[in-house]
């Protein structure tokens, strides 16, 4: 396992707005940053005398990631989610918005994706869990001030004591807050009061029961669910549109169900494209994990901008 950097203790200490708990964002400009080393700046291999107007006293920020740098740790087999956020960003600029606002990637070893199987999901949980800490300590590298953990546990981890106590276990990496699933669910479904809800994942029947005693802990009624039983993590990503939105429109948001609310799950299949098309039919929220979590993420480091093209919630709330 790599050494792990030193904490940084120097920043600020915030309340997140969703949990109403300390957040401590460590300060990655504090000088001297950047470190330059004699003879300082030069010019053909001499010291460029010449050259002023870097001040070191001072401390810079990130030139891309000024305003937050967020470290986001994702199964070595997802391809969705960090496109997701990324569109995110890039679709919300300028100045009140997320101008400024970066992601730091890492990925989690998985080499046996296959989850088909009870034991196929039990090798993918060791998998995950048992590299999480080597991945964190890697993403601490890059100096992130916040992270995000791109995995929803409800597949491969029973009801919510059990999932409370890993990501416990999670937080202990490190001395920043984290932005996981669970919360980041249970914050967006209390915005939109929803007590009903539908289900859609990429998961067979196992992992669908798992998730449905998850949001049932949570106190929330589970009226439908719909899977696509996809037998390997990394072809999640290969589900396409026109199922996603089949299923929500012929299996979970019917007159019968009388759903408040449709919940995604599943890191690797995006739901973007399907949110902003289906919401309006529909009349409910579609609450897309990606989307979801990194909303939670930035609410709670003070981002209050209305997001476009990410879904109701981002817009609403």
């Amino acid at each position: 396992m790599p050494i792990p950097p030193p904490l940084n203790t120097v920043g600020e200490t915030i309340v997140g707005s969703l949990s109403g708990k300390e957040i401590f964002i460590p300060n990655v400009g504090a000088p001297p940053i950047p470190s330059i080393v004699l003879p300082g700046i030069v010019c053909n291999g001499l010291k460029a005398s010449a050259f002023e107007g870097v001040d070191l006293s001072t401390g810079y920020p990130d030139a891309c990631s000024f305003k937050r740098r967020f470290g986001l740790l994702i199964p070595a087999t997802n391809t969705a989610m960090e496109y997701d956020l990324w569109s995110i960003v890039f679709n919300n600029q300028g100045e009140a918005a997320l101008d400024g606002v970066g992601l730091h990637t890492t990925t989690v070893i998985t080499p046996k994706p296959d989850v088909g199987t009870a034991e196929g999901r039990e090798n993918f949980k060791r998998q995950f869990l048992g590299g999480v800490k080597t991945s964190t300590t890697n993403a601490l590298l890059a100096a992130p001030q916040y992270l995000i953990l791109g995995l929803s546990l409800e597949h491969i981890l029973s009801g919510l004591p059990a999932i409370h106590d890993e990501m416990e276990d999670i937080r202990s990496y490190s001395n920043l807050s984290w932005a996981f699933w669970e919360d980041a669910a249970k914050a967006a479904l209390k915005c939109y009061g929803a007590k009903r809800i539908g289900l859609l994942t990429p998961w067979e029947k196992l992992g669908n029961a798992s998730a449905v005693k998850m949001f049932e802990d949570m106190g929330v009624e589970v009226v439908a669910t719909a899977g696509f039983s996809c037998g390997n993590i990394q072809h999640i990503a290969h589900i396409p549109d026109w199922a996603k939105e089949k299923a929500v429109l012929e299996l979970l948001a019917t007159k019968e169900n009388k759903l408040d609310a449709i919940v995604q799950c599943g890191t690797n299949m995006s739901m973007m494209k399907v949110t902003e098309k289906l919401e309006p039919r529909i009349g409910i929220p579609i609450l897309a994990i990606n989307p979801t979590i990194f909303w939670y993420a930035l609410r709670e480091n003070g981002f209050k901008s209305p997001l476009v093209k990410s879904g109701r919630l981002l817009r609403e709330f």
